[in-house]
């Protein structure tokens, strides 16, 4: 533990602008504040609390709501397909298209929103969105029914894929945000599976109302739970600050260093989004940004949809197997994530993608080509379940966790 903290004190303080080169009026970007150095700041040596836990079980009810929704289109397609009688075009365009659009509306305003109203008004804002798209999918009538369901479901989506990795960074202890973070990762990866599962022995319908059920626990869960500290220092809420860090730390914790570690990027500076395009940012940003582009572009949704003809074996095997592998793999990530630090993950999580993608491009190259038509199915497989346990590993959920840790 201690040799992965000083990695990534090297690793997160070469990102950032080094106080005494930088003047008071655009320092903004503190390594103490955001997880850089050794110290006491922001909770390093802080233990784990029932708070704490609590918090962050809370929160991932979202992450858990995302991976229901992104696995909901495959076992519910066929049932209202038949049920609705859509056409194939109809079905893609409700559980493709509109679905990532409200994904898109939903994440352009999630980080505003979250510095609006705080991160618990901004996961009750996107439940309740998430919970009218489920309902309106459950007792859907028509076409149209379906698509302002996936539409408002996609949007609620796209908030809380943001604030809640945002909110359990800022709580939990600097000696364990990785951990704490991928957690995110890993519910929606148990979300993922457990739709996909039930979905093979209930009903469209029946299988929406089970969707709805992390966002209603959600919803009565964050009236027991602390606003982020982070956003109260941000809004000059002082004493709720220190209430929210002295519950969240435990009643006999001494939070006066964390609580002004917090404070002092809020205290030294008022920055705008301008601010961020200086020279003197350029390295954290295009490393905060780029892994966010990486992650996205990556093509993992897109992998969970390839298949090749003739395969030897069943494809519904095939998918199953890929969202089971998912679960370990990032339980894997978990356990790794605070012990070796966050680029060896990444650089394992990268390559592994890298090497996934070639195998399944040279299988699909071979079928064209008509050679090894027996073996090319296998290779696919092989290729699919690597690349989702890699991209599990590390580049599922560290952007999300570098990210929280190198801008304030």
């Amino acid at each position: 533990m201690e040799g992965g903290s000083n990695e990534e004190g090297l690793v997160t303080s070469s990102l950032l602008v080094n106080q005494e080169n930088a003047s008071d009026k655009f320092y903004c970007l503190d390594p103490n504040a955001v997880g850089g150095g050794s110290g006491s700041g922001d909770g390093g040596s802080s233990p784990v609390t029932a708070a704490v836990i609590i918090s962050t079980a809370v929160a991932v009810c979202g992450s858990f709501n995302t991976g229901c929704a992104a696995a909901y289109s495959s076992p519910a397609k066929p049932g209202l397909m038949e049920d609705l009688g859509l056409s194939v075009a109809e079905a893609i365009l409700s559980f493709g298209s509109i679905w990532t659009a409200g994904g898109i509306l939903g994440a352009i305003i999630s980080g505003k929103t979250a510095d609006l109203i705080g991160r618990r008004g901004t996961m009750w804002f996107a439940d309740i969105f998430c919970i009218m798209g489920w309902l309106l999918i459950a007792f859907a009538k028509d076409y149209w029914w379906l698509d302002l369901g996936r539409l408002s479901m996609g949007f609620g989506v796209g908030l809380i894929s943001y604030v809640a990795a945002v909110y359990i960074s800022e709580i939990s202890p600097k000696s364990l945000r990785g951990g704490f973070t991928s957690v995110s990762s890993l519910m929606i990866c148990c979300g993922f599976s457990l739709i996909y599962f039930l979905g093979t022995v209930i009903s469209w319908r029946t299988l929406a109302i089970i969707g709805a059920v992390p966002c209603t626990l959600q919803t009565i869960g964050l009236f027991f739970i602390p606003e982020s500290p982070r956003w109260l220092a941000k809004v000059g809420r002082e004493k709720e600050l220190e209430a929210a860090l002295q519950r969240l730390r435990g009643q006999r914790a001494d939070i006066s260093q964390e609580a002004a570690d917090i404070k002092k990027p809020f205290n030294s500076c008022k920055a705008t989004i301008v601010d961020l395009f200086q020279r003197r940012y350029a390295h954290s940003l295009i490393v905060g940004v780029g892994l966010m582009v990486l992650a996205q572009f990556s093509g993992s949704l897109q992998f969970n949809a390839l298949r090749v003809p003739s395969w030897n074996f069943s494809t519904t095997l095939g998918s199953r197997a890929i969202a089971i592998l998912q679960i370990p793999a990032t339980a894997v990530a978990i356990l790794l994530i605070d012990k070796l630090g966050r680029r060896p993950l990444l650089m394992v999580s990268a390559a592994g993608m890298g090497l996934s993608s070639f195998l399944i491009g040279l299988s699909f190259l071979l079928q064209d080509l008509n050679l090894w038509k027996e073996i090319t199915p296998i290779l696919v497989l092989i290729g699919l379940l690597t690349y989702s346990a890699t991209y599990s590993l590390g580049m599922a959920g560290l952007p999300w966790v570098i990210m929280a840790e190198i801008y304030p």
